[in-house]
C-alpha cells in the first residue's frame, strides 16, 4: 500500500503547488485585481488538500526508506524535505494566510509584493526540490534509469 501512497501522494503535492504557483503568477500578470483576490483566497483552501499530500508523501517516504537505509539517493530526497518543510511551515504558509488577508482588504501594497514575491521564490524552490524528488524515486524503482558519465558514439 505505501508503494502505491507514496507515488500519488507526491504528484499530488506537485501539482497542488505547480497550480498555487501557476495561478499566482498567471493572475498577476493578466488578471484584475478581483482575479488576484480570488486566488490569493483560494490558496488557503488548497491547504486541505496539499497539508494531507505532504503528510502522506513524507510518511510513506520514511516508511519505505526503513527497507533502504543509507542509499545516496535516499539520503538526498530526506535533505530535500527538510528544506521543503522548512520553507512550507514558516515561509509559505504564513505567507499565502498574509496575502489572504491583505488581498480581501484590497491592499495591493509594497508589503504585499514583497511578500508574493518571497512566496513566489519559496514556492519555486519547493517545486524544484519535490521534482528533484520525484526523479530520485523513479530512479529507485528503477522507472528511470540512471546515467553512468556520458556515453559519446563515433
Amino acid at each position: 500500500m505505501t508503494k502505491i501512497v507514496h507515488p500519488l501522494a507526491g504528484a499530488l503535492a506537485i501539482l497542488t503547488i505547480a497550480t498555487f504557483w501557476l495561478s499566482t503568477v498567471f493572475s498577476e500578470l493578466f488578471g484584475s485585481q478581483a482575479v488576484v483576490t480570488s486566488v490569493k483566497t483560494a490558496i488557503p483552501w488548497g491547504f486541505l488538500l496539499l497539508v494531507p499530500a505532504l503528510a502522506a508523501a513524507g510518511g510513506s517516504g520514511f516508511a519505505l526508506a526503513r527497507e533502504r537505509r543509507g542509499a545516496a539517493l535516499i539520503d538526498s530526497k530526506m535533505k530535500r524535505m527538510r528544506i521543503i518543510a522548512a520553507n512550507g511551515i514558516p515561509i509559505l504558509i504564513p505567507s499565502a494566510l498574509f496575502l489572504a488577508s491583505k488581498a480581501t482588504a484590497g491592499e495591493f501594497d509594497v508589503t504585499f509584493y514583497a511578500v508574493q514575491a518571497l512566496e513566489l521564490i519559496a514556492g519555486a524552490t519547493n517545486l524544484a526540490l519535490l521534482s528533484l524528488n520525484m526523479r530520485d524515486g523513479l530512479k529507485l524503482t528503477g522507472r528511470l534509469h540512471r546515467r553512468h558519465g556520458s556515453q559519446t558514439q563515433s
